[in-house]
């Protein structure tokens, strides 16, 4: 991209865009912007080096968090995108990037501790990848990182639950170790745990139809597609739809009937914005 175009370009604002991305899990547009990204701040700190080498003043420019973040978040999201996309080998190229940042010149203690923190997310991110991968010894080791550090339980058991689908394991005994922290999933608030929340949900209803268990995997769609609604997810709401037709010989007369509360809802929500833009467009002609 040309210096004058990334000249232009605000890295706050490209965190903003890459968020956007990864909330409807756009995994080709996350990379796309994820590399903008790299190369923005990689200008900044280049030319940073470069006043600095030629005792020059360095140019001010307002950044949120430290410049090491954003480096860190550019490889961290390119990661994710290739996780998401089962291309592992990639994905483990990225967190290796992101792993040590320490080879910045003029860290500050700010900015040692935001090295420390993507060198935390690199050992649990490559756990994932590692697990998802194949390498399925790891889980037990795996169980007791997520142990010692509870922050990562959800995410965590959305690793354990997605390898339990693609390698058949029996993760029963793993769900009822961290059952105590799985009541409270339900009372997250922030977008990204809901969004973890949503995936558990929808793993798990997977993996209980895998086990028979058909009545806990409707529950669990119905939960996963409210979360999908309440986060404004389309895609996300579609998948639970087609799981939940997939069960519905096994759904109860009152899940079928709060299943089309929801649908009749959705459509509601739908018309009432159809019908806002018309009425916009028509009081705003062109």
């Amino acid at each position: 991209m040309r210096t004058s175009i990334l000249k232009s370009l605000k890295p706050d604002i490209i965190v903003e865009m890459l968020e956007m991305a990864v909330t409807f899990e756009n995994w080709k547009k996350v990379m796309e912007t994820a590399d903008i990204l790299y190369q923005c701040v990689q200008r900044i700190y280049e030319e940073r080096q470069y006043h600095k080498a030629m005792e020059l003043p360095i140019p001010h420019v307002h950044l949120e968090r430290p410049l090491v973040y954003y480096f860190g978040l550019s490889h961290l999201m390119c990661g994710m995108a290739h996780q998401n996309q089962g291309t592992y080998e990639q994905a483990r190229e990225c967190i290796y990037k992101y792993a040590e940042l320490g080879w910045m010149e003029d860290l500050k203690e700010e900015d040692n501790q935001v090295v420390e923190e993507f060198r935390f997310l690199a050992k649990t991110n490559l756990y994932a990848v590692e697990i998802l991968s194949g390498n399925i010894e790891l889980v037990e080791e795996y169980v007791a990182f997520l142990q010692d550090n509870l922050e990562e339980i959800l995410p965590g058991l959305n690793t354990v639950l997605q390898a339990a689908l693609m390698y058949h394991l029996d993760v029963e005994d793993i769900l009822h170790t961290f059952a105590e922290q799985i009541d409270e999933f339900g009372s997250y608030e922030d977008a990204e745990n809901i969004s973890y929340y949503y995936s558990y949900c929808y793993h798990l209803a997977l993996y209980y139809r895998e086990y028979d268990r058909l009545q806990d995997a409707v529950g669990l769609t119905l939960q996963a597609m409210q979360l999908a609604d309440q986060s404004g997810n389309d895609g996300q709401f579609k998948k639970c739809t087609a799981l939940f037709e997939s069960l519905r010989e096994s759904a109860t007369t009152e899940q079928i009937s709060q299943y089309r509360q929801m649908l009749m809802q959705s459509l509601d929500e739908y018309e009432t914005d159809r019908h806002f833009i018309v009425k916009s467009v028509m009081d705003n002609p062109l």
